[in-house]
């Protein structure tokens, strides 16, 4: 999987910019693509009182809005372009968004790629304690 053009447009997302006096956006940029092979992008929201969200999630919800659940590939990038793994969080909220999303692929760094399951590997909705 080339990643280099998921990386560009994250990046191009990942744009920091002031909102007002306790908030601002764009540290960090995110992509999906699709199964159906489209990409959706995101930027993050940094809020005073942490009610704020991930680029990775402003993506998802552009994905969804779409009519789109189901992730091939993500990638979350700074502004300073490093690339950085979902938290814990987005790795919870992308995997309930599918079933299938577990098999989607997360770049992590330069030179790693996994599946999103290898970030949340005790999934809860797999110990019996779940729904």
């Amino acid at each position: 999987m080339d990643f280099d053009p998921l990386y560009k447009m994250a990046l191009d997302k990942a744009k920091p910019f002031f909102l007002s006096k306790t908030a601002d956006a764009g540290g960090v940029g995110a992509a999906i693509l699709t199964t159906k092979g489209n990409v959706y992008t995101g930027t993050c929201l940094d809020i005073a009182t942490n009610i704020g969200f991930c680029a990775e999630r402003a993506a998802a919800a552009a994905m969804v809005t779409a009519g789109e659940k189901t992730i091939k590939a993500c990638i979350a990038v700074t502004a300073e372009g490093r690339i950085i793994p979902p938290c814990g969080v987005c790795r919870e909220f992308l995997i309930e968004l599918c079933d299938e999303n577990v098999h989607a692929l997360v770049k992590i760094g330069k030179d790693h790629v996994v599946e999103l399951s290898t970030l949340l590997p005790e999934d809860w909705r797999n110990t019996g304690r779940g729904m």
